[in-house]
Order: structure tokens, then C-alpha cells, then sequence
């Protein structure tokens, strides 16, 4: 028996949310139907897959795009996966006792529900995130730490197994990441190696989220020291701001520069500096053609091996890699 998967349908619902994730569980059950591409592949059966919404209608996207639903089905039926996608409709959505009780039963009875991007926040409301590490779309991330502190909001990664049952994923594309970890769970890396290269994706994306995102800077300081300190690490990045020299501008000591300066702007001195100095070179990387060593050189890293441990860590993939992708 193929196994059912349904995607959730609402006015305003992001499109690409709805049809990634579709068109890679349709591909890999084309796959798992055709003899004549079986070889090496499981002798499973494949996904039936449906759209579904609150009522048999046709559903009007984000976009304008229309998409035909049929009704939301039994939630104590035979079903396997419940796919949750976002969108700008998300917020209308997860106010709907309609929907959210539906989630919650089907989540019940089903073997893992999915939510992706801002379809987390339907996940939250129906309380199958609590106490859980859960995603979402970085630009969504910290509204849904403020409004579910239940929720362990982690804003990095591509996608994330947030329980036994649960999973959630970062914004639209990335939908179709997940699908492609969920075919691979179920069916092995084989199929799911066939489907990402038809639907021509990688099978696992280099790096998180998080060099997708724009920068984040922080608020700024409403001392005025600490301010004309932050405007003078943001002009220069590539200077020589220790710690002693930060709270000289500031004319303090340097204990309660550190102190002042970590209330005032949410992080430490030395945290503040090294993430200016990230985004400089994330620009230098995406506008120039300059080496990492010289871009390292300018933006105060001192090597290029100090620049590619903390872009590493920071942005999640390497200097050359983000430079191919964003350059």
C-alpha cells in the first residue's frame, strides 16, 4: 500500500511550500512505479500524495497562483505524513480551530508530521513543538521564539528532526531538502539521489541557512560612548580593536567597558567585532575578486585560516563555497 502523504492548503499559503515537497514525493513514487527504473532501487510502494484544505475548494496562494484542494481527511485515517507549509496566510491559519484541531488529531494518528518555513507556527500552536529544537525561516525565527518560549528555536539549519515524530524546515526551498531526507528515511539514499537529481538539487545542501540570511546588526547603544564605539568598529572593521583600546575610546575601564557595552548592545566587545568583521567579509567576498587571504588581511581576521574557522562557524559553509554561490 503507498504510503499517504497530505499537504495542507490555505489562503495564503506560500506555493512553493506546497508544491517542492509535493513534486519530490510524486517523483520518487514515479520512480518506485516504473520497472524500468528499478534497478538498485527498493521494492517498496511509493506515495500517494494529496493536496487538502479546511473545506473541497479552490485555494488562492501567496502569489495569486490557485491550487485545487480536496477536503481534510479522516485524522484517525490510514495517513503517513501531514506536510505543513507557510506562507503570509500562516498567521489566519493557525487561527483557525478548523485547521489547528484537525493538526492536532492528525498528528495523533500519523507517522511524522512536517512542518516547513512559517508552517512552524501552525506546528507551535497545535503544541507539537513544545520543549522541542525546531526551525524555521530565518527571517521568521525570532517571532517564533517570542511567541512560543516553549519552543527551542534554532535559525541555522536547512531542516531538523524536532522530535520522534516532527520535523520542521527552513523557508520555501528548503521544503524540498526535507522531502528529499524523508524519501531517503523511507526508501534509502539510491531513490532519493534519483529524485534530487531529476528535480537537479543537491541531495544535501552545503552549510545552513544562515548565509542565505541578510545581516543582523545589533541595536544600537544608548550611551552615547558605546555608540560612537560601535560606529567606529562598523566604519573599520579591519582595525585593531582589543578590548583596551574599545574602552579608551569610551573612556573607561575596560572591565566596565565589557560590561556597559554587553548590556547596552546584547552581546561582548570581542562577539560584536568578530561578527562586523564576518559580514565585511561576506560583502568583500560576494563584490570583489580578491583572495581570502587579502580579504582576511582587510577585515582584521589576520589569516585566512582564522577568516575560514569563523565563517565556518558562523555562516556555516566556507569562504570559496559562499564566494561560488553568492558571488
Amino acid at each position: 500500500m503507498k504510503k499517504a502523504v497530505v499537504v495542507l492548503a490555505y489562503p495564503g499559503v506560500q506555493p512553493l511550500d506546497v508544491v517542492g515537497p509535493f513534486d519530490a514525493f510524486a517523483a520518487a513514487s514515479s520512480f518506485l512505479d516504473a520497472p524500468a527504473d528499478r534497478e538498485g532501487l527498493p521494492r517498496d510502494s511509493g506515495y500517494d500524495v494529496r493536496l487538502v484544505a479546511a473545506e473541497a475548494s479552490t485555494v488562492r496562494t501567496s502569489t495569486g497562483l490557485e491550487l485545487v484542494a480536496a477536503a481534510l481527511p479522516d485524522p484517525a485515517g490510514t495517513l503517513d505524513t501531514v506536510v505543513v507549509p507557510g506562507g503570509t496566510g500562516a498567521d489566519a491559519a493557525r487561527r483557525d480551530p478548523a485547521i489547528v484541531d484537525w493538526l492536532i488529531a492528525a498528528s495523533a494518528h500519523a507517522r511524522r508530521t512536517v512542518g516547513v518555513c512559517s508552517g512552524a507556527f501552525l506546528l507551535a500552536e497545535a503544541g507539537l513543538l513544545d520543549g522541542c529544537r525546531a526551525t524555521t525561516h530565518w527571517g521568521s525565527a525570532r517571532r517564533l521564539a517570542d511567541e512560543y518560549p516553549a519552543v527551542r528555536v534554532d535559525p541555522d539549519p536547512i531542516f531538523l528532526r524536532s522530535s520522534e515524530s516532527v520535523w520542521t524546515s527552513a523557508g520555501v526551498t528548503a521544503g524540498i531538502d526535507l522531502a528529499l531526507a524523508l524519501i531517503e528515511e523511507d526508501h534509502g539514499t539510491r531513490l532519493a539521489q534519483k529524485v534530487a537529481r531529476a528535480l537537479v538539487l543537491y541531495l544535501r545542501r552545503p552549510g545552513g541557512q544562515t548565509q542565505y540570511a541578510a545581516p543582523v546588526w545589533s541595536p544600537r547603544a544608548e550611551r552615547e560612548p558605546i555608540r560612537e564605539v560601535q560606529r567606529g568598529i562598523d566604519s573599520d572593521p579591519g582595525a585593531a580593536h582589543s578590548v583596551p583600546s574599545l574602552a579608551r575610546r569610551a573612556d573607561m575601564s575596560p572591565r566596565h567597558f565589557t560590561r556597559v557595552f554587553t548590556q547596552e548592545v546584547g552581546e561582548s566587545p570581542g562577539l560584536y567585532v568578530e561578527r562586523v568583521r564576518t559580514e565585511a567579509a561576506r560583502r568583500q567576498l560576494e563584490e570583489t575578486r580578491d583572495t581570502v587571504e587579502t580579504i582576511a588581511a582587510r577585515c582584521g581576521f589576520g589569516s585566512s585560516e582564522t577568516l575560514r574557522r569563523v565563517f565556518a562557524r558562523r555562516v556555516g559553509t566556507s569562504p570559496d563555497h559562499y564566494r561560488k554561490t553568492f558571488a
